[in-house]
């Protein structure tokens, strides 16, 4: 195949048909993560169903959470070529606690005090949140209160009473949902979740952190609290866009037209 092939990576059936029927270059798609190879600089990546081999890849499109991404992250920044989001912001973002070290240099919003403890050690938390793994909507989060066996490396955080919202951005776009759960635990796949109006300080807050990570699509989740304090949880560098129908038909404009571009 031509060296301007396009790989759509992770995206569910549905969102891959758009993309594919709106952009003139040649597009494969895998809802999974593929095989990868360098091959004096250019990247290549495994057919599905056999042992054969596309490419060279000219651009790859990457969304969603996977258990064993890093490898390929990391493949697509040693590569070097067009990645959305960037392949650098990707790997920046892995694994998820490394980037909350590096969030913390950048958001404005990012000092709220955290506890860690290696796996295999027991940490004495008074009540607070523990968190770890790289999953995210509730997986691997729980509240906790004394001595708490970590069974992997885990972060820890104040439990936190407020409006927990989230802001996501792609490409100059930003909207802000409130999240919506039946207990502590916030999703933007509950009933409750809906869009309301845009904070401007958390709409800066995103933009610095989408800028220095290169991400252009993004999301980072914040707590609102009654004293005015909009403490961040996290970032997301790969944030669900296909909940509301708004995101993801701005999202797919976005990804059609940066296929375009280049």
């Amino acid at each position: 195949m031509p060296a301007d092939l396009a790989v759509l990576i992770g995206l569910d059936p549905p969102e891959a048909k758009e993309p594919r029927s709106r952009v003139a270059r040649p597009v494969v798609s895998y809802p999974m993560p593929p095989k990868l190879q360098l091959r004096a600089g250019e990247l290549h990546t495994s057919r599905t169903g056999s042992w054969d081999w596309d490419g060279p890849v000219g651009a790859v499109v990457f969304h969603g959470i996977f258990e064993d991404d890093l490898p390929a992250f990391a493949t697509l920044a040693l590569w070097g070529g067009r990645c959305l989001p960037s392949a650098y912001g990707m790997l920046d973002c892995r694994p998820r606690i490394a980037n909350l070290a590096r969030v913390r240099r950048v958001s404005r919003f990012a000092g709220l005090p955290r506890g860690y403890a290696d796996a295999g050690t027991t940490f004495a938390a008074g009540p607070t949140v523990a968190k770890w793994g790289e999953w995210h909507c509730g997986e691997g989060k729980e509240r906790v209160a004394g001595d708490w066996p970590a069974a992997e490396p885990t972060l820890f955080e104040p439990f936190l009473e407020g409006q927990a919202v989230r802001v996501t951005a792609v490409g100059d776009r930003l909207w802000q949902l409130r999240l919506g759960g039946d207990d502590w635990k916030k999703s933007i796949h509950h009933a409750d979740a809906a869009f309301v109006d845009l904070d401007l300080d958390l709409a800066a807050d995103v933009q610095a952190l989408r800028d220095h990570f290169d991400l252009a699509v993004c999301a980072a989740d914040y707590v609102v609290s009654s004293d005015g304090a909009k403490p961040l949880l996290e970032l997301n560098p790969i944030p669900n866009v296909t909940q509301f129908a708004g995101i993801r038909a701005a999202y797919l404009d976005h990804a059609a037209a940066w296929l375009d571009a280049g």
